[in-house]
């Protein structure tokens, strides 16, 4: 990896779209106004995001991370934007950011989760105050919002006009929540878990017009204007110099000592991973080599992802970027393989042992077909209590 070099950033003036398939924001298909609710707006992807959705004439909530920011930075962003703080891990902040929200626009359309923290180490160096703080942060924090503003989007369902979505839920995840990469164990642990909550929760709120999209973006540049007051920023830099922004770990040395990257938190090795080509400082080394070069633009991402609010059908998943499409499919193919590799260990029912028996010829093999089969349909009655 080292010999090679990140790829050079599409042109910002290429401008990417939602398929057809979605029925997106177009000419000939107005978007209404929305109000958004966006939190982690002081992340650059939040940031970008809410100055697209107010560029487009929404209205937005833009929800900082307290002990991080204050409320003077929330605040003169725009004349459609409330600045609010609020802790994701405790539920009231976030009760009470919903409710000014509503009390504040009378509604809201849209409710995006920009929040995330991540541990950059080995699992075996990541402590339980680590593993605590990711899991609070990235999976209970989404489960407080959609627990908490539910409720509302449940009562505007009621309201909802034929074929009219009662409410929305952008829900940021990552590649890493389909991938397992050496040195984010268990932040990977709580995007898999996060991937499988709103899976999960669509089911059961699809039958009141609630929609809900994972994002999943690739590597993301995080040196992009965008637009607003890019002095709330998320304090990254090299370690010495914590102040500065990230142009700061730029440099693709070796010798570079990072202490922060986005929201991620890179933690000194242990002696048996501090080698150079340890597999679990492969996140750590991706780092330093892309520095602010990754290809996935954020402002660019951010229109999609207004697009992706406005859209009449929108998927499960939208994946953004190169990386992210190109790694997850390349997951999901060596799955199908190793499925094909496996399956002939398969255990067959009672009628393919019977088949199996006569096709071998002779009652003695039709015979053993049989009570194999019956053998088969005993434990597969136990399975079935026991399991999904």
């Amino acid at each position: 990896m080292a010999a090679s070099s990140p790829p050079s950033p599409t042109p910002t003036n290429a401008r990417l779209h939602l398929p057809a398939s979605t029925d997106p924001p177009s000419d000939a298909n107005p978007p209404t106004p929305k109000v958004w609710l966006v939190f982690g707006a002081t992340g650059h992807i939040g940031r970008s995001l809410v100055d697209a959705a107010l560029s487009h004439g929404d209205t937005v909530t833009a929800v900082g991370r307290t002990r991080e920011n204050t409320m003077a930075q929330m605040q003169g962003w725009h004349a459609r934007c409330l600045g609010l703080l609020c802790d994701v891990r405790v539920r009231e902040t976030v009760d009470a950011v919903i409710r000014r929200t509503i009390g504040a626009w009378g509604r809201v359309d849209i409710i995006v989760n920009c929040t995330g923290y991540g541990v950059i180490g080995a699992c075996e160096d990541q402590d339980a105050c680590d593993l605590r703080s990711q899991f609070e942060t990235n999976f209970l924090g989404t489960l407080n919002i959609i627990q908490l503003s539910l409720p509302y989007f449940r009562e505007a369902a009621a309201q909802r006009r034929e074929h009219e979505n009662a409410g929305r839920y952008l829900i940021f995840s990552s590649t890493s929540g389909a991938l397992g990469v050496p040195g984010l164990g268990p932040y990977c642990a709580t995007k898999y878990a996060t991937e499988g909550l709103i899976e999960s929760m669509l089911y059961e709120i699809d039958a009141f017009g609630i929609k809900a999209t994972l994002v999943e973006p690739g590597h993301m540049r995080l040196d992009e204007a965008t637009g607003l007051d890019d002095k709330v920023g998320d304090g990254a830099g090299v370690e010495g110099n914590a102040g500065t922004n990230h142009s700061a770990s730029n440099s693709t040395s070796n010798n570079v000592k990072l202490k922060r990257y986005g929201h991620f938190l890179l933690k000194p090795p242990s002696a048996p991973y501090a080698s150079p080509t340890a597999p679990a400082g492969h996140a750590r080394r991706v780092v330093q080599w892309l520095g602010n070069r990754q290809p996935t633009s954020a402002v660019k991402s951010a229109e999609l992802v207004w697009e992706l609010g406005h859209c009449r059908y929108p998927p499960l998943r939208l994946l953004l970027g190169t990386f992210a499409v190109e790694s997850v499919r390349d997951r999901l193919r060596s799955i199908i393989e190793e499925i094909e590799d496996w399956k002939h260990l398969s255990f067959p029912t009672a009628e393919e042992g019977g088949r199996r028996g006569k096709g071998d010829g002779g009652r003695e093999d039709e015979g053993e077909g049989e009570e194999e089969g019956m053998e088969m349909e005993e434990e597969g009655e136990g399975d079935e209590e026991g399991g999904f």
